[in-house]
């Protein structure tokens, strides 16, 4: 198939082209860099599967020759980049995705959208199953990509009845992994990088707000195989084995030999208190669940952090 991926240069993005090259597929990458990194694809230069293209998913887009699919994961995503860029995220979850649905339409392919866990918002079930409509404030910091999601989300499914459009959604909790940005903000990162450096940890609250982590490898997997499933109404993949904050700290102490000490700071306002996704129906449906431990995750990802320090 000749697929294309936007937010190709993004952390996840790279590691899918990585995967659609392996499976012997042709890919179309494109991203703008607004919060890709280059140097996530430059691996990829020269091979004769591969066309990288440099544009802004939210403005006109025309792409030569057939294509079979669309993978949009174009979205700044850690707090630290849809904060700084709140309109641009909006821009890409209503503009964008409907740019890529129509590319879709015209050429006769599927769409997959990356969705998120924040379309829960701070839940009230626990653990999160598709059919939770969620507990999102609209108006508060982090609605700009809370929103943009679950707009993309209603979109993708319009074009989809109206249209009879074949998409995919795929809601993603978090996920970590190389080619992670040492200074985009999110968990896995900040606590890897302040260990790294024997900067203190710092944790917001109390640290007994819980998340699940799912290696990228994983994640992946699960994306891939929902590509190629009949399923239109969103997909939970994520690792649901649940820990709080406090925990996970300590397991970062472990793993990289750090003595550094874990401080506090004020929980940020709308940080969810609870994330685990429910996979019952990834596992029925694509007979996925994740496979690598926390721990070697980790161990990988550390890796990865070393060699960028």
């Amino acid at each position: 198939m000749r697929i294309l991926v936007t937010g190709a240069a993004g952390f996840i993005g790279s590691h899918m082209c990585d995967r659609l090259l392996a499976e012997g597929h042709a890919v179309v990458a494109v991203d703008n860099f607004l919060t890709g990194c280059e140097q996530n694809v430059a691996h990829l230069n020269g091979h004769a599967q591969f066309e990288f293209i440099r544009h802004d998913i939210t403005q006109p887009f025309v792409v030569a020759g057939q294509l079979d699919a669309v993978l949009n994961m174009a979205s700044p995503a850690s707090p630290k980049d849809y904060l700084r860029y709140p309109i641009a995220t909006l821009d890409v979850g209503s503009a964008g995705t409907r740019n890529m649905l129509e590319l879709a339409r015209a050429k006769g392919a599927r769409l997959l959208l990356t969705s998120t866990s924040e379309c829960y918002g701070d839940p009230l079930e626990h653990p999160q199953t598709e059919t939770y409509w969620g507990n999102v404030n609209p108006v508060g910091p982090r609605s700009c990509y809370d929103e943009s999601k679950r707009f993309a989300e209603a979109l993708t499914m319009a074009y989809h009845r109206a249209h009879g459009l074949p998409t995919n959604i795929a809601r993603i909790f978090n996920t970590y992994g190389p080619r992670m940005k040492l200074d985009d903000g999110r968990v896995v990162p900040s606590f890897l990088d302040q260990a790294l450096r024997g900067d203190a940890i710092t944790i917001f609250g109390d640290g007994s707000q819980t998340r699940s982590f799912c290696y990228v490898g994983d994640l992946v997997e699960g994306i891939y195989r929902l590509m190629q499933c009949d399923e239109r109404y969103p997909v939970n993949l994520g690792n649901p084995n649940e820990m709080t904050i406090r925990e996970f700290a300590e397991q970062i102490l472990r793993v990289t030999g750090s003595s550094s000490p874990i401080v506090h700071r004020a929980l940020p306002e709308d940080d969810p208190r609870q994330r685990q996704p429910d996979i019952s129906k990834a596992r029925r449906l694509l007979g996925w669940e994740p496979r690598v431990p926390l721990e070697e995750g980790l161990r990988l990802t550390l890796d990865y952090f070393r060699q960028s320090l």
